[in-house]
């Protein structure tokens, strides 16, 4: 993400903001701000390893932290091991809510020496920057787990902390959120059940099941400080090549490959063809609105055909994965019915298309989340002196949580800190921007220990206990 451009001019309204932040708040929550403490939870929340489907331990120290800093956390799973945090702040006088979230789960190898290796080499494998995280000679701080996505997710804890540290309390609630399974991973075939869902146990079941109903949403994650509304989805298309077994011995092998009984030796044409359909799908899907370019991208994922244990006679059917990007306009339904057309050009015996994964993309409407990007363009222009940007498009081309949100109508969006080896500076000032937003979005309340109104949820022990 290094060489990722200059974003666009600013698109947001610092007026549209619920509740205007002044000067003075503004240096009070600043002075709140202990850059040394955020560096240091990043790095300590980071290096606690996480995979997806080993989320357990970082979550204990989300709730931990946050019980300790008066957050009121709760745990809401879909299974024990893998729970979704919820922490709260505010909600004292009649105010907008707002839910932050970023995601406990950090991209890496599986684990699984036996899937790995037929995946990444050996030296990728060894690269530190998978689990560990570290300030480095030149001041940067390194390792994928603060990238994606502790380290926004220690910026928005620091940031509720901040107004709490500088006695400003918050008229609505804000949500503190930690979800596994942003990442994956996705049950397909074998490897199916509750025991390799992702999102579905995430910011989905927190969704429905985590005690919260936002007005506005944001998914905490990098953007170098640029925002969008919009998001992408993806699908997963297996396409299954037909072809017949033979007894090696009895083989007689054509003069053309394309010819071959056994279908793995038709993956030339299948993937010209397939590749071919990709880039026109690519070149068709790019959508540009007000918050920015979306440019879904296609792939093959894997591939899969006969079995290395149980040779002699070939395979008679060859499977690829498809991933296929979707702008928050497009449906799979017209993925599969270009994929099915590619197909039908090619000389295979036979063969079928089936979405194993399906999940849609989605936008905010531009005059529902006005409030919401006008509160992060009036902190934006307060922290770092200029306005807020449109994100890159490969920030609105990708999977993020905030889909979750709008999918179900709550206005939101995703913004946060530089995603390539940010500095203590830039930590902080992303703390700073969200400690902000929560302000200008909720607007002041009573302070940190006044006697305001219980909270709805009641304990952190019981929390749909009225």
């Amino acid at each position: 993400m290094a060489d990722i451009p200059a974003c666009a001019p600013a698109f947001a309204d610092p007026a549209a903001a619920p509740y205007a932040v002044s000067e003075e708040e503004r240096e009070a929550i600043a002075a709140a701000i202990d850059t040394d403490e955020l560096v240091a939870l990043a790095l300590e929340l980071g290096n606690i390893p996480s995979r997806s489907r080993e989320e357990l331990a970082a979550a204990e120290f989300v709730h931990d932290w946050m019980g300790r800093e008066g957050f009121k956390p709760r745990k809401v799973g879909a299974v024990p091991e893998r729970p979704n945090v919820i922490g709260e702040y505010g909600g004292t006088a009649p105010g907008a809510n707002l839910l932050f979230t970023a995601h406990l789960d950090t991209e890496s190898p599986s684990g699984i020496a036996e899937q790995d290796r037929f995946r990444y080499r050996e030296s990728t494998m060894a690269d530190p920057e998978w689990t560990k995280c570290w300030l480095d000679e030149e001041g940067r701080l390194r390792g994928f787990p603060i990238s994606n996505d502790r380290g926004p997710m220690s910026c928005f804890l620091i940031a509720a902390k901040a107004l709490k540290k500088a006695g400003i309390g918050l008229a609505g609630k804000t949500w503190l959120t930690a979800c596994p399974g942003e990442i994956g991973p996705e049950p397909i075939e074998e490897f199916s059940g509750i025991d390799y869902m992702g999102k579905d146990i995430g910011a989905h079941y927190l969704f429905h099941h985590g005690g919260v109903a936002p007005d506005y949403a944001i998914a905490a994650e990098g953007t170098d400080f640029g925002l969008t509304w919009q998001g992408s989805g993806y699908a997963v298309f297996r396409v299954r090549i037909y072809g017949q077994g033979m007894f090696t011995p009895i083989l007689e092998a054509p003069r053309l490959a394309t010819a071959h009984p056994n279908p793995i030796y038709r993956l030339g044409p299948v993937i010209e063809a397939l590749h071919a359909w990709g880039l026109t799908w690519e070149a068709n899907s790019v959508l540009r609105t007000a918050s920015g370019e979306v440019a879904p991208k296609v792939q093959i994922a894997s591939v899969r055909g006969g079995m290395p244990t149980d040779f002699g006679a070939g395979t008679e059917i060859c499977a690829l994965y498809i991933e296929v990007g979707l702008n928050p306009r497009q449906k799979a339904a017209e993925a599969m019915h270009g994929i099915t057309a590619a197909m039908r050009s090619v000389d295979v015996e036979s063969f079928d298309v089936e979405p194993v994964v399906v999940r849609h993309g989605f936008e905010a409407a531009e005059r529902e989340v006005a409030a919401l990007t006008g509160a992060v363009d009036a902190a934006t222009r307060l922290a770092r002196g200029a306005p807020l940007e449109v994100a890159h498009p490969v920030y609105s081309s990708m999977w993020r949580d905030h889909n979750v949100f709008n999918m179900h109508r709550i206005p939101a969006v995703t913004t946060g800190m530089p995603r390539w080896r940010p500095t203590p500076a830039d930590m902080a000032s992303s703390a700073l921007v969200y400690a902000l937003t929560m302000l200008a979005v909720c607007g002041r309340g009573e302070a940190p220990g006044d006697d305001g109104p219980t909270s709805v949820y009641g304990s952190a022990e019981t929390p749909f206990e009225s």
